[in-house]
């Protein structure tokens, strides 16, 4: 089988079901299932990928399982001396990286074929302190005993629901943690959740008492994750936001700030576009740091347009950095000229009355090039095109 999955690697799934009569002796619904599944972890999880000798129990496990980037960033929130029971196993991925620093994980799921996988899966890893339970989670709680010494539950409450459709309130994932959370924090002091990065922060913050930390997690550019860190006992301290994003090169963007600080603090928006412009990353802006990040030494544009200058260069910020050229106050004239000397750019729009795809059709400037021009609001409510370069390395600070 494995040797078919190789050899087929890169062969239309359909034709291969439809040409199953031609290899006897092969499950080639299964050797399908595995080609797809494996398609689909490519790039979030490259090392089960190269390796052939792991199964995978659905597609929809390898569609949303973490990547190995995110559960590495996991692995960071708990100690070396952990006991962890991961009550969502899934793939197995978080588990699997938890393995890597807790001295015991216990690996709870209710379908069979995943268990059955997973303990395939992590004997081929060579992780050998990972047990497998099978069943409800829920159910199995009263199982854990005193002798098992859990020191910190890992949840990731699927997000579908009868039928495969999507959930989107807390309560109606599975398991409920919300209902379930008293139970958790009553058997161990530290609760991990894994939420969907579509849940709103400050709403979650009031259905799961005892939050202490929150990391958003992002893998170019593309919000992946948001883990809420519960802590018994509750703490009183401001409650610290971490924003993560690991770039195409592997580089690892960190700001953190706290929502006490968000509220509070007041800035002062610039006037004018200086010599830097800055475009924060997607974490960042799913966290709502709008004000705090101006402490790293950048002015904010206008309120709502969620861009930043400065005046040298600030290497510390967190998202795109642009050298900017030259500032165009937006009007028709502009609209009916700019092309003859603008044909071609990279064009995004934050707070302006018309999309990407409008602004083009009016200024018939294409897609493209070294050039970025962004659409945006000044102070004044002044509509304007920040004609900009990339910065071709990070600045070092210096002018």
């Amino acid at each position: 089988m494995r040797q078919f999955i190789k050899e087929h690697a890169g062969d239309n799934p359909e034709r291969l079901l439809l040409g199953a009569s031609r290899y006897p002796g092969i499950d080639v619904p299964f050797a399908v299932e595995q080609l797809v599944a494996r398609r689909q972890i490519r790039e979030k999880l490259p090392s089960w990928a190269a390796n052939d000798a792991l199964a995978f129990p659905s597609i929809i496990a390898a569609e949303q399982c973490s990547s190995e980037q995110t559960a590495r960033y996991k692995q960071r929130l708990i100690g070396h001396a952990a006991c962890l029971c991961d009550l969502t196993g899934g793939l197995g991925i978080d588990s699997l990286a938890f393995s890597g620093k807790a001295r015991k994980v216990i690996y709870i799921e209710k379908q069979g074929s995943y268990c059955s996988a997973a303990r395939h899966n992590f004997q081929a890893l060579g992780a050998g302190n990972i047990e497998v339970w099978q069943g409800e989670a829920a159910l199995l709680l009263h199982r854990l005993t005193a002798a098992d010494g859990i020191d910190v539950f890992y949840i990731d409450p699927a997000r579908r629901g009868e039928g495969n459709k999507r959930v989107f309130a807390l309560h109606d994932c599975e398991p409920d943690l919300p209902g379930l959370l008293p139970a958790l924090t009553e058997r161990a002091p530290r609760v991990i959740a894994k939420l969907s990065p579509m849940a709103d922060i400050r709403q979650t913050l009031e259905l799961l008492p005892g939050v202490c930390e929150v990391h958003v997690l992002s893998v170019r550019n593309d919000c992946k994750e948001i883990v809420f860190v519960i802590a018994r006992p509750e703490t009183a301290s401001p409650l610290p936001v971490t924003c993560i994003n690991y770039t195409a090169e592997g580089k690892e963007e960190t700001f953190t700030f706290t929502l006490e600080t968000e509220k509070q603090l007041e800035i002062t928006y610039a006037n004018q576009v200086q010599a830097w412009l800055y475009e924060p990353n997607v974490s960042l802006l799913k966290a709502g740091a709008f004000k705090s990040v101006t402490l790293l030494g950048v002015s904010k544009l206008h309120p709502h347009s969620h861009l930043y200058t400065s005046d040298r260069p600030v290497a510390a910020f967190p998202g795109r950095i642009f050298c900017a050229e030259e500032t165009l106050p937006f009007n028709n004239a502009l609209c009916k000229t700019l092309a003859r000397t603008l044909p071609q750019a990279n064009i995004t729009v934050r707070n302006f009355p018309l999309s990407v795809e409008e602004l083009r059709k009016r200024t018939g400037i294409k897609d493209g090039g070294d050039t970025y021009l962004f659409a945006t609001t000044l102070q004044g409510e002044r509509k304007a095109l920040i004609k900009c370069r990339k910065a071709p390395v990070r600045p070092s600070g210096k002018e």
